[in-house]
């Protein structure tokens, strides 16, 4: 089974609070965003954001310009459903995102737990190349990943553990981690997981022409 196969599956499975990563509110993304006093036109995306709730936060807080990013048809299918018409504000796009090729650029990157089921080199580097090229200089990307004390698995699938200092080297030298914590997620089943965040900003000179 394919990537895109295995979500498809999980996604067509399973409800949204079924799934260990679901969060009723996603307070982290939302209260980091506010922090930064974002514009309401700023160019979010929510990478694999799926049938998560983010998108539908910032509606309400009145961003307008939200993107998210998802492998799974079905995730995203069930995600417009639940917005009903507030759906047709949010650009969807379905692609794995270390093959997806844009030329947009965007001032707020979000990814709680796609990179860290990146486990080998050729699609972190694709990650990483990606996310220097579509965040603006002097753009934010927040990252949140299972710690070295989180999860070896997630749905069945191995992870890449990382802790604050493999997180800040990961990005070097286009972001600079300005605020890094751990977080606890509690799942629906009343397990915890143990999460590693980064907070970064896209250096305006970095020697390099994205």
């Amino acid at each position: 089974m394919n990537d895109k196969a295995h979500w498809e599956h999980v996604y067509a499975a399973k409800t949204a609070n079924e799934v260990s990563w679901f969060q009723k509110y996603p307070k982290t993304a939302v209260d980091y965003i506010e922090a930064l006093a974002l514009p309401k036109t700023a160019k979010i995306v929510d990478v694999g954001g799926g049938d998560s709730n983010l998108a539908a936060s910032l509606l309400e807080l009145g961003y307008n310009n939200i993107w998210v990013v998802d492998i799974s048809t079905t995730a995203l299918a069930k995600a417009k459903i639940r917005l009903g018409k507030k759906a047709a504000s949010i650009h969807w796009i379905v692609s794995d995102i270390t093959e997806w090729e844009t030329d947009l650029q965007f001032d707020f990157w979000y990814d709680r737990a796609v990179f860290h089921f990146l486990t080998d080199s050729v699609p972190i580097q694709k990650y990483i190349a990606l996310v220097n090229k579509a965040v603006v200089h002097g753009g934010n990307f927040l990252l949140g990943t299972f710690s070295a004390i989180g999860p070896l698995k997630c749905s069945g699938l191995e992870v890449k553990q990382y802790s604050e200092e493999t997180m800040r080297k990961t990005f070097l030298p286009n972001f600079e981690a300005v605020q890094c914590f751990t977080e606890n997620h509690t799942t629906p089943f009343n397990t915890v997981q143990h999460f590693q965040f980064c907070g970064f900003k896209k250096l305006l000179n970095t020697g390099k022409s994205f």
